[in-house]
């Protein structure tokens, strides 16, 4: 009998029976999802639609958010209307950023809706019957965007699949809606 045979306890072969079990119950995604997510550093870019502006920032750094960095994203993402700004909920910047890691683009999000206020939601629901009286964009908690040079089904079902928050698709005006609410499609 060898010396692993030997300190291997009947408790520790349960143990080991059981991270063995549960280590193959995880998705593939899943676990490049988690890497992902304990990169040293999480950067993002983006490109406003409506102001033009441009933003590529390292939000979180050494294990923490960057506090100027979420200032600036929080400007890029405001609402362009009436140009409001709102703290973006730190949920959805780790959705994006691990959402852009799906594919293999240098590319910015282009940001079609950021922040919403009161106001500017109130408009846009007498406008369109598409946008909700309780909108997770008025809390800083959704976001619509596309990715040029990516088909915008593949960032739909790549999104969907993440499984974190809200998807909606919107072919017609060419974005898909994200958000880090309850998980539910449209």
């Amino acid at each position: 009998m060898n010396g692993f045979q030997r300190s291997l306890s009947r408790r520790g072969f349960i143990t080991l029976g059981l991270i063995t079990a549960l280590s193959s119950a995880i998705p593939l995604e899943a676990l490049g999802a988690v890497r992902k997510m304990i990169a040293p550093e999480r950067s993002l870019s983006f490109y406003n639609t409506h102001t033009g502006e441009k933003l590529r920032s390292t939000y979180w750094c050494q294990g923490r958010y960057v506090p100027g960095a979420l200032a600036d994203i929080n400007r890029i993402l405001r609402d362009h209307r009436t140009g409001d700004i709102k703290k973006i909920d730190t949920n959805l910047l780790d959705l994006l950023y691990v959402l852009h890691g799906e594919f293999n683009t240098g590319e910015p999000f282009h940001i079609v809706s950021g922040y919403r206020s009161a106001q500017t939601n109130n408009l846009l629901r007498k406008r369109s019957r598409g946008v909700a009286k309780s909108s997770m964009h008025t809390c800083g908690k959704a976001v619509d965007i596309r990715l040029p040079g990516r088909r915008l089904e593949n960032l739909l079902t790549a999104a969907v699949s993440l499984k974190r928050g809200g998807v909606g698709y919107y072919p017609d005006s060419k974005f898909i809606h994200v958000d880090v609410g309850r998980v539910r499609y449209w």
